[in-house]
């Protein structure tokens, strides 16, 4: 964990090293949290308080980028140890915090409850009275530091990105993709976009790239993982690649073997730019090294398909 604008990026430790990050603001004195992981990610958030010098009561925000629970699972049991801490999130995604039972239901649809309780651990509800709802624009004040959230769908309709004007950048969630650190190569950061379902919407992601790129960060720093520089060739490497996957899904919709299909062109697209980036480790490599998100872009690319077409 290393600190630059007070800013320390925090591994919550969910599948693997690097994989899920949060981040840890500290600006006089006072810090607040930008995502936290799953439950099991508690003592590593305790843990980077104290190794920033602060006790709980002095954090004085949680701020969601959006209310996956790779990103929000954790915020209730996290917010029961932050006595002062107030929790923002999009308009959207509030009523989950404060009654997450719906969310719980519809993960567990998915994943099966004992895959829920394992990775995730039960969700924690969050007193209304504690939880601040972010419409576009809102300016979070850390001990007079200004936090911006941007209303950013494309990934999901409740997304949120902060731009931290202090430091000149941007916290983005998944908004402006996944950049894992064992695909950096001499030509800098790898990145691929993040259609999970579901709620892609490809011209809303398109746009929210934009927007975030327009700011003119020094630095983005997304929650698949860490700090990346380069914000201009990496947004046109995702505005690419979404063009891409949208194609792909249009060329195997109708097909039996739809979701098959969809698998095996995706990492044939991420194998061929990663290699095309400088990174030899070959498609085997990186199939193991993004199978959960590959199958999760499948998802997310067939339900917006079947979306269009109501």
């Amino acid at each position: 964990m290393t600190a630059d604008h007070g800013i320390h990026t925090i591994d919550t430790g969910f599948v693997r090293p690097r994989f899920d990050a949060a981040y840890l603001l500290v600006e006089n004195g006072r810090g607040a949290f930008i995502d936290c992981g799953t439950n099991h990610s508690l003592p590593r958030m305790l843990g980077a308080l104290e190794t920033a010098g602060l006790q709980p009561a002095q954090v004085d925000w949680l701020i969601l980028t959006h209310v996956h629970l790779d990103h929000a699972g954790g915020a209730g049991e996290l917010m029961a140890r932050l006595p002062n801490a107030r929790l923002v999130v999009h308009p959207r995604g509030a009523r989950h915090m404060i009654d997450p039972s719906k969310l719980w239901a519809g993960a567990s649809a998915v994943y099966g409850e004992a895959v829920m309780e394992k990775n995730y651990g039960h969700l924690r509800p969050i007193p209304a009275e504690r939880v601040v709802q972010a419409d576009d624009g809102h300016v979070v004040e850390l001990a007079g530091r200004p936090l911006q959230c941007l209303d950013t769908p494309g990934h999901a309709r409740h997304h949120i990105a902060i731009h931290d004007r202090q430091a000149n950048v941007c916290f983005t969630g998944d908004v402006f993709g996944l950049s894992y650190r064992e695909f950096d190569t001499t030509k800098g950061p790898f990145i691929l976009p993040t259609t999970s379902p579901v709620q892609f919407d490809p011209e809303a992601l398109h746009a929210s790239i934009e927007r975030l790129v327009a700011l003119h960060p020094e630095a983005m720093y997304p929650t698949h993982y860490g700090r990346v520089e380069d914000v201009e060739r990496l947004a046109g490497d995702l505005h690419t690649q979404i063009d891409a996957m949208v194609g792909i899904a249009r060329a195997t919709d109708g097909r039996p073997d739809r979701h098959a299909a969809l698998l095996e062109a995706l990492t044939d697209l991420y194998a061929g730019r990663a290699a095309a980036h400088g990174w030899t480790g070959g498609r085997e490599a990186l199939h193991t090294l993004l199978v959960m998100d590959i199958e999760l872009n499948a998802q997310g690319l067939e339900v917006w398909l079947d979306q269009t077409r109501q």
